[in-house]
């Protein structure tokens, strides 16, 4: 015997549901610039102390470049919602390339390959994001 499932009297509307609700989406807009902020800080201050021990400096250079990227992320995420999808991946692309270009730079190696490396991860980048962008443009109501 077939069994249908009970029917409810609202209809279903289109478009994505959100099951999280507006308050996780505001804690997560600026936790996760701090985490991955604390990431990149104790990343930058493990390449900074040259496989000694930790020492004082080490631990203000990782929070300073923890504050620093944790703050250039959430000011990239925010202020760029409402630009061209080209003016946004690009602002990613420099983002990102400078944050890379810094951690690359506090290894032993030339400024050069420090730049060249950078730009390679930029490009990258771009590409990725720029993709994103243009192919999810319509989803969020047509040219922003």
């Amino acid at each position: 015997m077939a069994h249908a499932a009970p029917v409810s009297g609202t209809p279903r509307t289109s478009g994505p549901i959100d099951v999280f609700g507006p308050r996780a989406h505001s804690v997560g807009k600026w936790a996760v610039p701090v985490a991955t902020g604390l990431v990149y800080g104790f990343w930058a201050a493990n390449i900074n102390r040259d496989a000694g021990a930790f020492t004082g400096w080490n631990v203000l250079f990782g929070f300073v470049s923890a504050i620093v990227f944790a703050a250039v992320f959430y000011a990239v995420l925010t202020l760029t919602k409402a630009t061209h999808p080209a003016l946004h991946a690009l602002a990613w692309t420099v983002f990102a390339g400078c944050a890379f270009g810094f951690i690359y730079s506090q290894t032993d190696t030339t400024i050069l390959r420090s730049v060249f490396m950078s730009l390679g991860v930029s490009v990258g980048v771009f590409a990725t994001t720029f993709y994103h962008y243009y192919t999810h443009e319509d989803a969020q109501g047509g040219t922003r």
